[in-house]
């Protein structure tokens, strides 16, 4: 129970962690201050979710080898851990709620847009500072409060939690709801919908609409529009390589040398004769306009016409 307590609460900080992480970078982009998250009050719960599987997972882990943790294991653990982490929340958000609040496909390296290497990299050295670094200086922390103050501290903020959960749910069915009646193609026509609708609400419901200005909706309407784009974008490609290849033909027979044009038909005329004379049975005449022929080709090539 004292080990569920303490990860409990470091749920919490983390979260916290997370949330004010989240609001300076948006700041910094913004230039105001934006409430980030589902929840009303500062918590992400990604970050502490993510935290406390990669401490749990490396708690298991010594458990079972019995050696301490290096860092390059805490590096891997949370590189995959909160990559997989990341990926399942973004899949089940849009699944249920018919938008993606991030979205990393204009970056290198990512994977259905959903995460990305320079992502990746970041959790597992963030994985390494909660591990090496702040889990040990907060179990401390912890050492020194009762195991009564914790648990009581954990079961309060847990209550809150849930409470806050229930509101920014029915906020979320709210744009659920309404991003499924919407009759636009394009998500900035939804997303101007949504906003309409949730200024109409309550405080709780608008601060969700400024807690994520670049969300992207997905309808089926949408993806159709989308599906249809590429088709569009696709078919154009086609035709356009078509009509180059086509320029490049014509290009290629106007720019042919006329030398070159003149030693093709000396050629083919070679190969005509070869054909249809015999040596055996031509006459006179036929042998004497055949050494003729073969004198004006020799002529022509020293003169390097051909």
């Amino acid at each position: 129970m004292d080990y569920l307590t303490n990860l409990i609460l470091l749920f919490f900080i983390y979260s916290f962690v997370g949330w004010c992480i989240e609001v300076t970078l948006k700041f910094f982009q913004y230039h105001r201050f934006i409430n980030r998250g589902f929840l009303t009050g500062p918590c992400l719960p990604i970050y502490g979710s993510g935290c406390a599987l990669i401490t749990a997972a490396i708690d298991g882990l010594v458990m079972i080898s019995k050696y301490e943790s290096s860092y390059g294991s805490v590096f891997a653990v949370s590189f995959v851990l909160c990559g997989v982490l990341e990926y399942l929340v973004s899949y089940c958000l849009e699944k249920r709620f018919h938008a993606r609040w991030w979205d990393y496909s204009q970056k290198p390296m990512n994977l259905n847009g959903r995460v990305w290497i320079g992502n990746l990299i970041l959790f597992g050295l963030g994985g390494v500072l909660v591990v090496k670094l702040a889990n040990p200086l907060l179990y401390r922390l912890f050492a020194d409060i009762s195991f009564k103050a914790r648990y009581i501290t954990a079961i309060a903020l847990s209550v809150v939690f849930i409470t806050d959960y229930l509101i920014s749910h029915f906020v979320l069915k709210l744009v659920k709801d309404s991003v499924e009646k919407s009759e636009a193609d394009n998500t900035e026509a939804i997303g101007k919908e949504v906003r309409k609708m949730l200024a109409d609400k309550s405080l709780f419901a608008k601060r969700f609409a400024d807690a994520y200005p670049d969300v992207i909706y997905r309808t089926e309407k949408v993806k159709a529009r989308m599906n249809a784009i590429k088709a569009e974008t696709e078919r154009l490609r086609q035709q356009a390589e078509a009509r180059i290849s086509e320029v490049q033909q014509q290009l290629s027979e106007k720019l042919e040398p006329t030398s070159q044009i003149k030693n093709s038909v000396i050629q083919n005329q070679d190969k005509l004769i070869s054909l249809l004379y015999n040596e055996a049975t031509a006459d006179d005449e036929s042998k004497q306009l055949k050494t003729e022929i073969d004198k004006d080709i020799e002529r022509l090539r020293s003169r390097k016409v051909i």
